[in-house]
């Protein structure tokens, strides 16, 4: 990949639908990528057979097809969502995104709704905005049937956000959040306990999650009582469910999918009358007590549900036994077991499933955006979000029946029915919403035969030209007959989201699923104070100059993956000219500088990205002038930036490629003592002064010329390769007779006769883990504007100098008690307080607790805390390239033990500067490091 093109792709995040900025509508943007054709075939292969057909006779009348299993379920919202979470939870391949809930498809093919079709013909032509003929599609449609689809809450749902229950979901939402009273949660939501409970389906500042409703607690010394539901419900046809019946329950640690899992089961039946499951994050502080026999449940059903598969409300009262002769001492015992079980359940944190959680989660978006940021929109878009956020809690049945409401609809969607006219439409983008499997089924109807291509851009073709040639008219009106209604939101709303939601999440890879995620129990984030005296965009103004920066990296993007080298270049001479004006317009009437660490959401941040792609793109291609001249413009416009080194680099070894030796030495020598130059830049410039600097250029020595040059232990093995072919990945026979890579077969020789070390390929990893778990409590300090939102795994400020500086009594008092020999207690009160939790640089999975103990342990607590030292000073420029293995062994039975770090090379590999650097810097710390070096046996032997 192009250097620079991963971090534009994250900066972009989800590709959004947008008109093309002023200065590059010129140029011809292609409307699907190759990326969109990966994420459709993904998406194809995850929903399988279910979009293989129209008006299926599999599916019965009322009845949906799940767009993940493809199985045919109840048509109600409460199945539909609670089937969903089930499918999402078994780790399909469909990825958890925005998009995806937008794409999903409820209904049967053959049929559309007459109240949206009559809706469409009355309203149609004086409400509706005319089609974009540039917008691509990606995510545009969502195809309902208000028939098969019921999308209003049942009768005693409760909205997540109000304090009560109410039987009507928009009179709950007016009274609990009405649109003049916007209520923010961001600036104060440790002291406002109203602000906290109608906004409790936020991530919660508890380390449980919220995805249950809410409890009632009566709680006592030794007894609870809680209103909950049974979800996951299996009816057996010889049980019939009785409102006052006892219920008991039995523990599952069996499940594959929760070793938590509670059955819920008729009082003194057998395991195969069984009710369902008590809801997740309930089972998770239970499960515990039930386990050590410490307490016993007692329960019965308080409600029948109309529908059959809708969660049973049920009470249970909860009792625990008592010993007079046993303490408990020990945080792993009972005792605390069951007040975690008190508080959470006290706290109103387990919120009850709600068919309107997705609504309410997006309502919750829009009301923090509007309370925090409403001076980054205009009163037009005010007006426009309003009625948004009113039509938030209500659904797309009730909305054709709400008179102006309908008509505010109208604003947000352009609906397609098959009595419309597709000339009024672009038809490509009609064509977009179909799904690979669905293209397929149409061309083999129209063609009489098998479809010989396979990929989605090449169906899409076939079914324009077929259209075009006038050989298939009636194709429109059969895609839409295959698709029902489609929804499309409007260009309007669909630019005012993308604010929204970047204002809300403040990047571009996250959006409404991770509520989803959290709701699900798939996703915990810290906690930690959201202390706000700066808001990242103080004007308006910024806000669309950083939207217009996105808008052209995205086009950069799009236009790399089509080959359109025209467009690229235009997009990196547009970001020339931005830049060189960027400074004046975002330095002029400042009344109070914000924080330095809000940079990187300023347009010129985006621009220097772009730029840094084009610089790659541009020395593919040769074009060295080209790559100096923005090179040049970089390093005289943005001052302060970590790519100063990669820049300054590039330009030394382009200006050599251009025979410009001096100027070369020049601005390598210029790069050296620039301030922003560091780690592996900083190297390889050093190492770039001492080659050119021979006599007559210079007859000085660098005083650095004999640190860079500085020897490095080798260890050299043998291996036998699979195969010896250039630029293919080594592969090795093992010790062990089975085939594995350079890493593993040097772990193996280490712990045979390299010495007996037990180790870890983890390439930083482990480390970067360490230091999370190590300054857990520095990371998530309460620090002023770091924190903007609730959903942030790291400050804001982490890869900035501004993390020392702010917090240097903090990290040094920490480092003072890693260095006194206490790392392996903080590691183990770490780990057992937050795992699980989102953390950046932290991998639960990868590294089990042991390890990480032996790693501390081996270590030592000098050399640990100087290499924790060094990532807190400078996390951004030395959180990759360390060695590749962390080795270690314990000398005696006390646990004294040492550790080793290995850089593993195969036969063709070199040291890259980082590397280099991370060793030189390791040495000086007082590890033992060395670089391992493997090459085939040789012919003779």
């Amino acid at each position: 990949m192009l250097t620079g093109r991963e971090s534009l792709v994250r900066l972009i995040g989800r590709r959004h639908r947008s008109p093309l900025p002023a200065a590059l509508a010129l140029a011809v943007l292609p409307s699907r990528s190759l990326q969109d054709d990966a994420a459709d075939a993904e998406r194809d292969a995850a929903m399988g057979s279910s979009s293989s057909g129209g008006g299926d006779a599999a599916v019965a009348a009322g009845s949906v097809a799940c767009p993940v299993c493809g199985e045919s379920i109840r048509g109600t919202d409460y199945c539909v969502n609670t089937h969903l979470d089930i499918c999402l939870t078994r780790g399909t391949k469909r990825k958890l995104t925005q998009s995806t809930l937008l794409d999903f498809s409820f209904s049967k093919k053959d049929t559309a709704d007459p109240a949206l079709n009559n809706l469409n013909d009355s309203d149609e032509a004086e409400h509706m905005e005319p089609t974009n003929g540039n917008v691509s599609s990606d995510g545009a449609f969502l195809s309902l049937n208000n028939d098969k689809v019921n999308l209003k809450g049942s009768a005693n749902a409760s909205s997540p956000g109000c304090l009560h229950g109410s039987p009507d979901i928009s009179e709950t939402c007016d009274t609990c959040l009405p649109p003049d009273a916007l209520l923010p949660y961001m600036e104060n939501t440790a002291n406002s306990g109203v602000v906290k409970k109608c906004l409790s389906h936020m991530p919660s500042t508890d380390s449980t999650s919220s995805t249950i409703g809410l409890l009632s607690v009566t709680d006592s010394s030794d007894s609870v009582v809680v209103d909950t539901v049974i979800v996951g419900r299996r009816f057996h046809d010889n049980i019939e469910l009785q409102e006052g019946a006892s219920i008991a329950l039995l523990r599952d640690p069996q499940n594959a999918k929760d070793p938590d899992a509670i059955k819920v089961l008729y009082a003194g039946s057998e395991c195969e009358q069984m009710l369902g499951y008590l809801p997740r994050e309930l089972a998770k502080v239970l499960a515990p007590l039930l386990d050590r026999h410490y307490i016993e449940c007692e329960g019965c059903v308080v409600g029948v549900p109309e529908q059959q598969l809708d969660h049973v409300p049920i009470q249970l009262k909860c009792q625990k036994y008592t010993d007079e002769n046993e303490t408990y001492d020990d945080l792993k015992h009972p005792q605390f077991l069951w007040g975690n079980f008190i508080g959470a359940v006290g706290n109103g944190n387990l919120l009850q499933p709600s068919s309107t959680r997705y609504q309410a989660n997006f309502r919750l978006m829009i009301t923090d955006v509007m309370a925090n940021h409403s001076h980054l929109f205009s009163d037009k878009e005010k007006s426009f979000l309003g009625p948004w956020f009113r039509m938030s809690s209500i659904s797309y049945r009730e909305i054709s029946d709400l008179g102006q409401a309908a008509m505010e609809l109208k604003c947000y969607i352009d609906m397609i029915s098959c009595m419309d006219d597709l000339s009024n439409y672009d038809f490509k983008e009609v064509i977009d919403v179909l799904s690979v499997l669905e293209m397929k089924e149409i061309l083999k109807e129209l063609q009489k035969n098998n479809v010989s291509c396979t990929r989605r851009h090449e169906l899409l073709s076939t079914l324009l030209s077929l259209y075009h040639n006038g050989t298939c008219t009636i194709l429109p009106k059969r895609i839409l007959k295959w698709t029902g209604t489609c929804i499309r939101t409007s260009d309007v709303a669909d630019e005012l989201m993308w604010r929204v939601q970047r204002l809300f999440f403040l990047n571009g890879d996250q959006d409404l699923s991770s509520f989803l995620l959290v709701d699900l129990g798939l996703v915990r984030f810290p906690v930690y104070a959201c202390t706000i005296s700066h808001r990242v965009f103080q004007e308006r103004s910024d806000l669309l100059q950083y939207k217009e920066a996105i808008q052209v990296a995205q086009v950069m993007d799009q236009s790399l993956d089509n080959s359109n080298m025209e467009m690229v270049t235009r997009c990196i001479e547009l970001s020339e000219n931005r830049l060189s004006t960027a400074p004046k317009e975002e330095n002029a009437t400042r009344a109070e500088s914000p924080p330095s660490f809000f940079s990187r959401f300023s347009a010129s941040s985006v621009y220097s990205k772009i730029l840094t792609l084009g610089v790659s793109v541009y020395e593919r291609d040769r074009r060295y002038t080209d790559a100096i001249r923005v090179l040049k413009r970089l390093l005289s416009t943005v001052a302060s930036d970590r790519k100063r080194g990669y820049w300054a680099l590039r330009l030394s070894v382009d200006l050599e490629h251009m025979n410009c030796s001096n100027e070369s030495l020049s601005i390598a020598e210029a790069g050296v003592i620039d301030p922003w130059v560091r780690a592996g830049s900083k190297i390889a410039l050093q190492r770039r002064v001492v080659r050119l600097s021979k006599p007559p250029r210079r007859w000085k020595v660098p005083s650095y010329a004999n640190a860079v040059t500085k020897n490095i232990k080798e260890v050299n093995i043998e291996g036998r390769p699979l195969n010896c072919e250039t630029g293919a990945k080594n592969v090795f026979y093992g010790y062990d007779g089975e085939l594995c890579g350079v890493e593993q077969l040097a772990l193996q020789y280490y712990a045979d006769e390299g010495g007996g070390w037990r180790g870890t390929h983890s390439e930083g990893g482990i480390w970067m883990t360490i230091f999370g778990l190590l300054m857990w409590d520095v990371i998530f300090s309460d620090v002023p504007d770091v924190f903007q939102t609730k959903f942030q795994t790291a400050p804001l400020d982490l890869e900035t100098d501004e993390f020392y500086r702010s917090r240097k009594d903090l990290i040094e008092s920490q480092l003072k008690k890693i260095q006194d020999g206490i790392a392996e207690e903080i590691l183990i009160s770490s780990w057992e307080l937050h795992q699980g939790t989102s953390c950046r640089g932290v991998n639960w999975d990868r590294h089990s607790l042991t390890d990480l103990r032996a790693a501390v342990v081996c270590t030592g607590g000098h050399r640990l805390a100087s290499l924790l030292r060094h990532l807190a000073l400078d996390y951004r420029s030395w959180s990759s390239g360390m060695p590749d293995l962390l080795l270690w062994r314990f000398l005696d039975e006390r646990g004294g033990g040492e550790a080793k770090l290995v850089e593993v090379k195969g036969p063709r590999d070199q040291l890259s500067e980082q590397q280099r650097a991370w060793i030189l810097v390791l040495m000086d710390f007082g590890f033992d490091v060395e670089v391992c070096k493997v090459s085939p046996v040789s012919k003779r032997r």
